[in-house]
């Protein structure tokens, strides 16, 4: 042992006589007295008289179990020879496992090492920071802290301390003492997330236990994610891809974990993390799924994150969803099967829920959550038709997956079938060599009916589509032009019976009401001329229609009959969010038709 400490010694030894043991403890060596170390140690008091010889030579005890080793025994003796020690939360734990050890109990003296540390460690477990020093020091002495208890104080002491409202104790922070005086003008304001960088020096084993302490102690299921977020962000670089590994309160910089290490402390977050919907972000769920897929994770990890991001698909976003294939097998550019079970979960939550409700009995809590279902399975249709629009120009992406993956979505999801059409026309564009039957198959995947104006007017011009889906758009937007204005008959209608004939106005101005009626007479004749021309059009395309299929012309003679009608050229593919170009008039074609709609 060093130097200043033999003198500190020899000047409270009186006798001033020469060593008679050795303790070597590892690779050093405390050349001292027996006298001094048996009054105050059971153990060493028996070590001793087992060892003691009749030559008077010296007596050597090797103590490598000692908890803390020779830095902790060097405070031991120093104790035992009455020198005055300093315990500190650094030092305190190793002291009362060393003296646990040693034995040093009240029957060797009063106020002995084992009373004086118990009694420190009570103190030392009233303030939060020393709290966290004297647990990170467990870590050195583990198995003897846990006997003692010690690291299930500190941990519950940690717990109360996070789940207690900080409105209540307001600690102050950089508070500054002099003479007994705060200096400090007023304390800091703390908030929900006051505790999350102290505790994340914390070794994982630890940590894991003070969250499951304050998850016992009540706390919000949001701060305990967002504990676990940020310890997530700290020590696996690709959770954070700024992250620079800096202590913001030191200078020491914190070594990146190995990778093992890494999927280890994954795979514990995720397993962590509090199963409540809506409390983590979605976006974070997804970043810890993408990592997941880099590290390999176990196969429960992945499909533990899957199956969260399929409980809140409603609110991801498409950037997130778009996650590279990881596999060694890289088929498609994007892992479309992950996006497919993550949907499989999220159709499976919203089929429960559905089914949940009584049909008979609806109360309005229930009509409530009803409206919010159809609400996210609508926003998880757009996604979906959004993920398909960017997956579909991969060559390698195969029939069966996307059509497995638009059929997921029920057809009442869609208010408006612009998005799956969208999807639809890339991929054929893409996939070219595609059957009729195929085409045929896939085209089933959107509703006719839910086209909007402009993708009508698009999807009439396609050649990518077969025949059948062209004249069935062109059918239905007649239709619906058919039935706008007959609506518009209906309301005109309704609006001159419900005028009062025994009006004295109405009397007064007959005649200018008769004239003016008159002029709407005819307009009103020409607009049911112009329905009956449209419902003669419409027969004549479904016979013509008929007449095509029966003969099976080929889907050039249609190209040339439809470009000799529309005088108009085909586009390259249709965008959702494109705006409405304005159409040729020539009579009596269907372009004309809808710009006098438009009118």
């Amino acid at each position: 042992f060093s130097k200043s400490f033999a003198c500190e010694l020899f000047r409270h030894c009186t006798s001033g006589l020469q060593s008679d043991v050795t303790i070597e403890i590892g690779e050093m060596s405390f050349h001292l007295h027996k006298f001094p170390l048996l009054s105050r140690s059971g153990l060493l008091e028996k070590l001793i008289g087992e060892l003691t010889t009749t030559d008077g030579s010296t007596s050597v005890l090797q103590l490598n179990q000692l908890p803390g080793g020779a830095k902790s025994f060097e405070l031991v003796a120093k104790f035992c020879y009455g020198v005055k020690i300093e315990l500190t939360s650094m030092n305190v734990v190793c002291l009362r496992c060393a003296s646990e050890y040693l034995q040093m109990t009240e029957e060797y003296g009063e106020g002995n090492l084992i009373a004086q540390t118990e009694s420190f460690l009570n103190e030392v477990f009233g303030n939060w920071t020393d709290t966290i020093k004297a647990l990170e020091t467990c870590e050195e002495v583990i198995p003897h802290a846990e006997e003692l208890h010690i690291v299930s104080r500190c941990i519950n002491s940690l717990a109360m301390k996070a789940c207690a409202d900080p409105k209540f104790f307001n600690w102050p922070v950089g508070t500054v003492f002099w003479n007994g005086i705060c200096t400090a003008t007023k304390p800091h304001a703390m908030s929900d997330d006051w505790w999350y960088e102290d505790v994340s020096f914390l070794s994982l084993p630890l940590y894991k236990r003070l969250i499951q302490a304050v998850e016992e102690g009540g706390m919000r299921a949001e701060n305990i994610a967002g504990a676990l977020v940020f310890y997530a962000k700290k020590y696996i670089p690709q959770m954070n891809r700024q992250s620079s590994f800096k202590n913001l309160n030191s200078a020491s910089t914190i070594s990146i974990p190995s990778e093992a290490d890494q999927r280890a402390l994954l795979e514990e977050i995720v397993e962590l993390l509090p199963t409540q919907k809506g409390v983590i972000h979605t976006r974070f769920l997804l970043r810890l799924l993408r990592t997941a897929m880099v590290l390999q994770v176990s196969p429960s990890c992945r499909e533990n994150l899957e199956r969260r991001v399929g409980l809140q698909l409603d609110q991801a976003s498409l950037e997130d969803l778009l996650m590279p294939n990881m596999g060694y097998s890289v088929e498609t550019l994007y892992d479309i099967d992950c996006f497919q079970r993550i949907l499989d979960h999220f159709m499976s939550m919203d089929n429960q829920a559905s089914t949940a409700v009584s049909p008979c009995i609806v109360e309005e809590s229930q009509l409530m959550e009803g409206t919010q279902s159809l609400t996210s399975i609508t926003m998880v249709a757009n996604l979906v038709d959004a993920y398909l629009a960017d997956v579909a120009p991969d060559v390698n992406l195969k029939f069966p997956k996307f059509q497995s993956l638009a059929a997921a979505v029920p057809d009442y999801a869609r208010p408006l079938s612009d998005g799956i059409y969208r999807a639809i026309d890339i991929y054929l564009k893409a996939h070219h060599w595609l059957t009729d039957s195929e085409r045929e198959q896939i085209c089933r995947l959107m509703n006719c009916q839910k086209l909007s104006l402009e993708a009508s007017t698009h999807a009439a011009q396609n050649e990518r589509l077969p025949l059948r889906v062209i004249v069935q758009v062109l059918f239905f937007e007649q239709l619906r032009l058919r039935t706008s204005i007959s609506g518009w008959f209906f309301v005109s209608d309704n609006l001159e019976n419900s005028q009062n004939p025994n009006s004295s106005v109405l009397e007064l101005s007959k005649n200018e009401e008769l004239n003016g009626r008159a002029g709407r007479g005819s307009s009103v004749e020409d607009m049911r001329e112009r329905v009956s021309e449209l419902e003669k059009e419409c027969e004549s395309m479904r016979e013509e229609f008929q007449k095509l299929v029966k003969t099976k012309r080929s889907w050039n003679i249609f190209c040339r009959r439809k470009s000799h009608q529309c005088n108009s050229k085909s586009p390259k593919h249709f965008n959702a969010k494109m705006q409405p170009q304005p159409q040729p008039q020539p009579q009596p074609q269907p372009q004309s038709v809808n710009g006098h709609s438009a009118q």
